[in-house]
């Protein structure tokens, strides 16, 4: 992971993801950019004469240069290298622009003004949209081991295998990877791809990995997954996010959805 985009805005994970994205760098060699969006169209409705968003423009723009110093002091001692990206408008659309060219996109789960939890929308836009993995680092992460040992959510879905694809770099230097399947009694899950292809594929990577069914019970699958993650001391959830539609995903739930509302553990992401 040498090119680390992160998403830096007033949410109550900030700090978290910021310890996080740096850990991940230090250990990967890599470099981090730091992307702040600032927008004012949050307060255009109803103000047909602007005089809202002049008021609020100062205020905005005072915050916005706090939190940029702020985080600029403490990156002088990180010993990380790092770039800056002030840019206005709305932040999936600037993080979607500067991600061709990133190896991971590391967001909170939740939005800044919110109490939280998620899901958050801009989290879901750009792991729909972005040609790379999205990290969300939830507000109780103090750290990040990238050696520590580390769980793959598989289903066998296209979503799952992209996933584990993208999490190669990350995986490579995990002491202990798991590829854990949630087994229901109703269909005996039945996949597209069955839990040996992702265990051959990361082989010819040169990492071996357990392979495990967890049977469902009447917790939910988000749940199981992150029991079976915190039993093995897993620093990370990788999973393949959105295997339905977005808007079966809003009405119905979803496992994805489910992950992302509280998230116990950083989770790595791609659709």
């Amino acid at each position: 992971m040498k090119s680390i985009l992160l998403h830096i805005d007033h949410d109550r994970a900030m700090t978290a993801r910021l310890q996080v994205a740096l850990d991940i760098a230090r250990a990967t060699n890599g470099h981090l950019t730091c992307l702040q969006a600032v927008s004012y169209e949050v307060f255009a409705p109803g103000d047909f004469y602007g005089s809202a968003i002049a008021a609020a423009m100062p205020v905005i723009k005072e915050n916005a240069e706090n939190l940029r110093a702020q985080i600029e002091k403490e990156l002088e001692h990180e010993g990380v290298p790092w770039d800056w990206r002030f840019v206005y408008g709305i932040a999936p659309h600037r993080l979607l622009e500067a991600s061709p060219l990133a190896d991971i996109v590391i967001l909170g789960p939740a939005e800044a003004g919110t109490d939280g939890r998620g899901p958050s929308a801009l989290v879901g836009d750009v792991v729909m949209k972005a040609p790379v993995p999205v990290l969300v680092v939830p507000e109780s992460a103090k750290s990040f081991d990238i050696g520590a040992p580390m769980l793959v959510a598989w289903n066998g879905s296209s979503e799952g295998a992209h996933a584990l694809r993208a999490a190669v770099p990350l995986l490579a230097c995990s002491c202990k990877v798991t590829l854990a399947s949630v087994v229901e009694e109703s269909d005996k899950a039945r996949f597209d791809l069955p839990s040996t292809e992702g265990a051959n594929y990361l082989s010819r990577h040169g990492i071996e990995c357990e392979i495990v069914e967890l049977p469902r019970g009447e917790a939910s699958i988000a749940d199981t997954l992150f029991s079976a993650a915190q039993m093995r001391d897993c620093s990370l959830m990788v999973m393949g996010a959105y295997g339905h539609s977005r808007l079966a995903q809003l009405l119905l739930g979803g496992v994805t959805r489910r992950m992302l509302s509280e998230p116990q553990m950083p989770v790595f992401l791609a659709h």
